[in-house]
Order: C-alpha cells, then structure tokens, then sequence
C-alpha cells in the first residue's frame, strides 16, 4: 500500500522522537539535554558547523523554538559545551591528583598524564575546547569576554600549584613557576593536538616524558 504522503516506492522520511514534556521545575533538565546533543552532534562530526540549533532541536525531539527560552543563540550553546567539558576536565584532574598520593612529583605527573588522556579519549570535545574546532566572534554573539576568559582557569591553576610544589620539594628547579606551568601546558596541548590530528605518526611511548621533564626541569625518577 502506498504511505499517505509519500511517492509510491518510497520510504517515508524518519522523523525525530516526540519528547516527552517537562514536569514544571525540570526546566534544567531539557538545557542538559540540549548541551548533550550539542555534544554528541560533535562527536559524530567533529565540526562545529553541524551544531546548529535546527540539527539540535531535532536531536532532542523538540521545535526549535523551544531552545531560546535557554539558548538565545548557537555560541552560546557551544560555550556551554564547553564550560562543560571543563569542569569534566577539572574534575579529572582533582582526581588524579588526590589518587596520586603525597608525592609532589607524582601529582604533578599525574596532572599531565591525565590531561593527555582526556584528550585522547575525548578528541573533537578537546579541539572545540581550545579552539581547533570552535573559535567565537563576541561581536557577533551573546557572549562576553568574561565568559570565555576563565575557560579552564581552575585546570592552569592545579598545574601551577603542582609544579610549586615539586620546587618547594626540590624536585624541579624552576625559578619562575607560573611562566614554566604556562610552557608545560603549551607543551601538553601541543602534544595531544598533535596525536589527535595525526593519529598513524609512530610517537615513541616516552614522549610524555620527553616534553614534560624538560619544560620544568623535573628531577627524573
């Protein structure tokens, strides 16, 4: 029989699942949602461009409309994305370092080692947060300076109190820890970009070690 709407032979377009409404006070849980399509829609694309608040809206199950009364634009759901994928990363890092003991050189290592595994296990998330596959124009969106300044703030921070540790402990001889953390961390995005984008390069397994010691002159073990 042929589908009502449809040419004879065809088969229908698919439509996106009808989502279930809000209960009131759960108006949080649709921005979630959204934030998680946004994201998984990187995922699959790995370009911002497929985020879009059409593709998003149908990811949900929802009319597009319904995104503003959270979203007023396309940034702004990216931004949010990324605030997310932030706080993963800080919560990563918190844990690696309370894991890792007393030990200055262990934590600050388990700093390094554990933001190269969140790039690694989570590459198009990483790009969109350092701005390999996101980069926002405030001028022409809802966002501000303030919003994307503190992006990964708390994350630096771990960093430079790990390497202040290690020179307390006389474990690194940096004489200028915050300028060394800043080249330590150049030093790891440079790593894990580079092992995103070219995943056959035959990378020794010590290059970790090789770019981390290095930069803040950390006593070997």
């Amino acid at each position: 029989m042929k589908a009502i709407g449809t040419a004879a032979g065809t088969t229908p377009a698919k439509q996106a699942p009808t989502r279930t409404r809000n209960r009131r006070g759960e108006g949080g849980k649709l921005r979630d949602e959204i934030i998680d399509a946004a994201a998984d829609l990187l995922d699959e694309a790995g370009d911002q461009h497929a985020v879009t608040l059409r593709s998003v809206a149908r990811r949900v199950g929802i009319a597009t409309p319904s995104i503003y009364s959270h979203f007023p634009d396309q940034p702004a759901i990216m931004l949010a994305v990324v605030q997310r994928e932030f706080a993963g990363l800080e919560g990563a890092l918190g844990a690696a370092v309370g894991q890792a003991g007393h030990d200055p050189r262990h934590r600050l290592l388990a700093i390094c080692e554990t933001y190269l595994d969140f790039a690694a296990h989570h590459p198009q998330r990483y790009r969109t947060m350092f701005g390999g596959l996101w980069t926002p124009t405030l001028e022409d969106t809802s966002l501000t300076g303030t919003d994307l300044g503190m992006l990964g703030a708390p994350s630096m921070l771990m960093l430079v109190e790990a390497l202040d540790a290690c020179v307390a402990a006389g474990l690194a001889a940096s004489d200028d820890v915050p300028g060394d953390a800043t080249a330590l961390w150049v030093g790891l995005h440079g790593l894990a970009h580079q092992r995103i984008v070219s995943p056959s390069y035959p990378w020794p397994e010590d290059i970790p070690e090789r770019v981390i010691l290095p930069l803040v002159r950390l006593n070997a073990a």
